[in-house]
């Protein structure tokens, strides 16, 4: 039978977060994930979709529906249809993409041999699942999670999270076998110094010149403030104590209205 996958949408646009901001940009979205976090804007992403959104032409926000699951080949042709080598990149997103670890491998492969590099979008827990994909990948974007606004979907509500630090730290070290690796971490005013701390030093234990983003959460969800701009300056100077590239980068993608 034919490889399928849980999508939610293929849409054009560019690259709203992160090192690659404003970089055109295909986004291939995966359903389902397994955290929760209290800021998140994407929650109809958290289970998979009956239907997958595919944009008609680029950029016009116009879409068709089609059937979950959807064959690899479709979500190919639908992809191919906004002009693969008019992107910089191909964002594999979610949702959480390494829960379907065999539809990323094959949609990245066949992504790739198009022309736009592979850019994989991840929360950075699941470490086997990236062991399987990551030659297929270019650039891979981790989350740094952070537990004062982030749990795992199974958790109970009201449980004291667990750090996520030693996980985030063992899928790191896979990471780095990709051409390009770069971690973000979004910041709550919830945000505590001492989860930084913890964060910069496994970061540092496996390779302290790793590219690091800081960004600023924009409101959503359980989130109604941004930190102030204080605060985020001398947390990019508390990273600094121990990290040599730490960038602050909101998301524009908000700011324009964009998808």
């Amino acid at each position: 039978m034919e490889p399928t996958a849980d999508l939610v949408e293929i849409f054009s646009s560019v690259q709203g977060e992160g090192p690659t901001v404003g970089e055109p940009t295909l986004f291939v979205r995966f359903g389902g994930c397994d955290l929760r976090c209290r800021w998140c804007d994407s929650p109809h992403t958290w289970r998979p979709s009956p239907r997958c959104r595919l944009e008609l032409e680029p950029g016009s926000g116009r879409f068709r529906e089609v059937d979950n699951p959807l064959p690899l080949s479709s979500a190919l042709e639908a992809a191919k249809a906004l002009g693969l080598r008019a992107h910089s990149y191909v964002s594999l997103t979610g949702g959480e993409p390494l829960l379907q670890p065999e539809a990323v491998a094959a949609l990245a492969s066949a992504l790739r041999s198009e022309g736009p590099r592979v850019l994989l979008e991840t929360h950075g827990l699941a470490a086997e699942a990236l062991a399987d994909v990551v030659a297929c990948i270019d650039l891979v974007s981790m989350d740094w999670k952070l537990a004062s606004d982030v749990r795992r979907a199974d958790s109970p509500r009201g449980a004291t999270a667990e750090p996520f630090h030693e996980q985030h730290a063992a899928f790191l070290r896979i990471a780095r076998r990709a051409p390009e690796v770069v971690v973000k971490v979004v910041v709550t005013p919830s945000t505590e110094c001492g989860e930084l701390d913890a964060m910069s030093a496994a970061i540092a234990a496996v390779d302290a010149s790793t590219p690091v983003v800081l960004q600023p959460v924009t409101p959503c969800g359980g989130v109604r403030e941004a930190p102030a701009a204080a605060s985020l300056l001398a947390q990019v100077r508390r990273l600094r104590k121990r990290l040599s590239s730490v960038r602050l980068i909101p998301q524009t993608h908000k700011q324009l209205g964009a998808l």
